[in-house]
């Protein structure tokens, strides 16, 4: 574990440091786009936030090739290389769009494009369903991972709408897949408490904390399509590295576990997609909206979940703190519920449900009813005829 801590706290660092400088050159140099009309921001800021941490990712997978606890993943390092590349290329499509605001089909084939690098490549790749511990076709597999990965890539773009959101939902999605991809690993009885898995987790994690203290409303710096991509790319890398390779069954047939077979063969697939449930559910809405009208499912918007939210008279923090509860809240209780297979009070998973059940209860409340003294406020502040157009959020309606 400590040699998780240190990646941690390395990336975060290196992170931060980069970040405060890209910020400082890119007002030096003016390196930021002007306000475009479907902007919601009202202050020119930069958008290269993801070119630092970028860099970070880079800096910790350098350090760990160099590290004896880390040779495991460097035993294939063609899949390392894969991942990075990859990485790489989706960063350098976010910087130019973050610049030149890129069409929108550009931007999709170099998804797909890094996605396949790392399912081709990199053989990272959904192998079992939990289905019986069910194995598919290679093309399938090949298939299935790509649209995974651009699908979630898209998800967590598509809610960078305020300021310090993406980090911090991705910030606690990462703590809790951490948590989730140690324990796993433990579980099945492996050698090493060490995985690919855990250590893309335990970078994110870095990552995003170097990050959100520039990021943090009011933000002085974006990380833009370049960092909510590769925050996107690399979280569903990791859920693909322990879940796409596991198979089910032998955890929900691991006499460590409860006696619920059923759900105990679902959660390590569950719980990676519970972790981002917010960016997908927001990503569906989206697409399902936009192509009922005949549009684009990547044209621009403002009837996003954060905005709905604005609307309903929260200010951008409180819309921003509440997503954090709610990611939070789902993320935990299924990891809850994976603990509680091991437990034999308050047996199987009543821990995880009552915990989501009083979490609901209370995150529905505030979510539903914002401050009354706020909304008011806001009414009276705000003229007629923009009283659909809240200006606290931070980057474009995609």
């Amino acid at each position: 574990m400590k040699q998780y801590v240190f990646t941690i706290l390395l990336t975060a660092a290196i992170t931060f440091v980069l970040s405060w400088a890209v910020w400082r050159l890119s007002l030096k140099y003016e390196l930021y786009p002007g306000i475009r009309e479907r902007d919601v921001h009202k202050t020119p800021t930069p958008r290269l936030g993801g070119i630092a941490m970028f860099i970070g990712v880079l800096a910790a997978f350098a350090v760990s090739s160099q590290h004896p606890f880390f040779a495991i993943i460097w035993t294939e390092p063609e899949q390392v290389y894969a991942l990075l590349g990859a990485t790489a290329l989706i960063v350098v499509i976010g910087v130019l769009d973050d610049v030149w605001d890129l069409d929108w089909m550009i931007k999709l084939g170099a998804q797909f494009l890094a996605a396949g690098l790392i399912a081709w490549f990199g053989q990272l790749q959904i192998y079992t369903l939990p289905l019986g511990g069910m194995t598919i076709s290679s093309w399938a597999s090949f298939t299935l991972t790509v649209f995974s990965i651009v699908v979630v890539m898209n998800a967590v773009n598509f809610i960078d709408g305020l300021d310090g959101l993406v980090a911090g939902v991705c910030l606690i999605a990462n703590v809790v897949f951490f948590a989730y991809s140690y324990m796993m690993v433990r579980d099945i009885g492996a050698s090493t408490y060490f995985n690919l898995a855990s250590f893309i987790a335990a970078v994110l994690i870095g990552v995003c904390i170097g990050f959100l203290p520039m990021n943090w409303s009011p933000a002085r710096l974006f990380m833009g399509d370049a960092g909510a991509l590769m925050l996107g790319l690399l979280m569903a890398s990791s859920a693909i590295a322990i879940t796409g390779n596991i198979n089910p069954a032998m955890v929900a047939d691991n006499d460590e576990f409860g006696r619920s077979q059923l759900l105990g063969a679902f959660i390590p697939i569950l719980l990676p997609v519970v972790v981002v449930l917010l960016p997908l559910l927001d990503f569906g809405l989206a697409v399902v909206r936009r192509m009922s009208k005949g549009k684009s499912p990547f044209s621009p918007d403002r009837r996003h979940l954060h905005h709905r939210m604005l609307d309903m008279g929260h200010s951008d923090r409180d819309a921003v703190l509440i997503f954090y509860a709610w990611t939070a809240l789902v993320s935990l209780a299924v990891l809850l519920m994976y603990i509680g297979t091991t437990l034999e009070w308050p047996g199987d998973y009543l821990l995880g449900v009552a915990y989501g059940v009083v979490g609901i209860a209370a995150c529905l409340i505030v979510t539903l009813l914002p401050s009354h003294r706020r909304v008011a406020h806001a009414i009276e502040a705000t003229p007629s005829t923009a009283l659909h157009d809240p200006a606290p959020a931070q980057e474009d309606a995609r």
